[in-house]
């Protein structure tokens, strides 16, 4: 196969970014800052569903829209972690200047996300209510949850193939083009709950028709960009299928995510079911406060996905020492910003749950909670930024051992034997802050003494 020199495949057009030269702090900043607003825009989707429906419907809708969110995660999250390999593995061949390698790679994520969508439809709609019992969702919160939930599920097709075409465009250095997309999209998201909830009084499963609406124009935006002729990603319809060694480095770089974010999701569920039990002001405080913890977390999100392009090609161009300074660099500045931002809401939660619910029950669950939490979140971004460093140099499984024993295992034990013997919420809490004390102490010592930047090379020898 031959072997394309870098800048030739890289400069070609203005919708890739070369990430193996120039200065990589401007550059990553650079990239994570239109990923931070895509993300932004990205929370705005369910977000607006909650704050739309809390508004107009009441308590038992905001309760039934806010706790999709760890159902949802664990639905999606397999499809979705696998197919964070095909980003990672696209970024290694752009960056080693394999022009056909990366076409092959996106050809093949598109067909696995075409698959993920339909297979992702039919088990959201079907087990919706089954799903809904185990998490011992409120009698009263029932009915609602699962229309929006069976609503949500119709359009999972188009959610997971927005992800995947953001992935192939981030992976090429292009995160500025997924934001417009998706600025538009979520703006549209907002109108139609305005239109559907506040004008009509629809009921709340008009809230997930939005958000499907909505995904749906992105992925059109996505694909209209990705069909365009003469680019080194072009899709080719006739082209998109599974390319069975692609498929196989896909999955050997993606799989081990795939898993750690479905036990995770499935160890969150669990989490969700716990709260559940102490009834809905609960579940909708649980709820909103997942809804601001995403909306403040999304910067170190941002550089956790910047890092993993950045690290992929600069190790497929096997530039080693600018890998491990960006990595220094993103692990940095995540862990600082998760600082301040933990401290703000610590101070400011009554308010920004208050901007959901003004339920004094849900407020009061919903800042103990926070306070419990915010001021350890410099933990959860060291965590989250190592495992990105391990993702982008080809060792997803490392993240994936780590967050299995720990995320999971251990957090499950640990509320489960709280609530034998003590029965107190705010133990619940507690174990989010503990169990990423741990993870973080792991992952230090595992990234200053392991050789992660020879991560590909040593699959390739494999």
């Amino acid at each position: 196969m031959a072997h394309v020199p870098s800048n030739a495949i890289k400069t070609q057009n203005n919708h890739t970014k070369d990430m193996t030269a120039g200065n990589p702090y401007s550059l990553m900043l650079g990239f994570a800052l239109p990923i931070f607003l895509s993300q932004v825009f990205q929370q705005l989707y369910n977000t607006a569903d909650a704050f739309i429906v809390g508004r107009f419907l009441g308590t038992n809708a905001l309760a039934a829209v806010t706790s999709s969110g760890t159902l949802i995660f664990l639905l999606i999250s397999f499809f979705m972690g696998t197919a964070m390999g095909g980003g990672v593995v696209i970024s290694r061949y752009f960056g080693a200047g394999d022009k056909e390698q990366v076409s092959r790679g996106v050809h093949t994520i598109m067909a696995f996300g075409i698959v993920s969508g339909l297979i992702l439809t039919v088990v959201g709609v079907a087990f919706t209510p089954t799903f809904l019992v185990w998490m011992q969702t409120d009698p009263e919160v029932m009915p609602e949850a699962v229309e929006y939930f069976r609503y949500y599920f119709l359009g999972a097709l188009a959610m997971v193939m927005y992800n995947i075409c953001r992935s192939i465009m981030n992976a090429l250095g292009d995160s500025r083009r997924p934001l417009y997309y998706l600025i538009f999209s979520s703006l549209l998201n907002v109108v139609l709950d305005l239109l559907f909830i506040a004008v009509f009084r629809w009921g709340v499963w008009a809230a997930a028709v939005a958000t499907v609406i909505s995904q749906a124009a992105s992925v059109v935006f996505c694909m209209i960009h990705l069909l365009q002729k003469g680019n080194i990603f072009t899709v080719e319809i006739n082209k998109i299928r599974f390319h069975r060694d692609m498929l196989m480095e896909i999955v050997r770089y993606g799989l081990p995510s795939g898993v750690q974010n479905s036990v995770i999701a499935l160890a969150n569920v669990i989490v969700q079911s716990q709260i559940n039990s102490f009834g809905k002001l609960a579940m909708a405080a649980y709820g909103t406060h997942a809804k601001i913890e995403g909306f403040a977390f999304l910067p170190i999100t941002s550089f956790n996905m910047a890092s993993t392009t950045f690290i992929s090609q600069n190790l497929g161009a096997r530039q080693y020492d600018r890998a491990k300074k960006g990595a220094r660099f993103s692990i940095l500045s995540a862990v600082l910003m998760a600082e301040a931002i933990g401290v703000c809401y610590y101070l400011f939660a009554p308010q920004l749950i208050g901007l959901f619910d003004q339920t004094s029950g849900v407020i009061s669950f919903g800042v103990q909670q926070a306070r419990t939490v915010a001021l350890f979140y410099f933990l959860l971004a060291f965590s989250h930024s190592i495992a990105a460093v391990c993702r982008g140099a080809g060792m997803a499984f490392v993240p994936m051992c780590i967050m299995l024993s720990v995320w999971c295992v251990i957090r499950i034990a640990y509320i489960a034997a709280i609530m034998h013997w003590i029965g107190e919420i705010r133990y619940i809490y507690w174990a989010y802050p503990l169990t990423w004390a741990i993870s973080s102490v792991i992952y230090l010592i595992y990234y200053l003494c392991s050789d992660w930047v020879h991560g590909f090379d040593r699959n390739v020898k494999a």
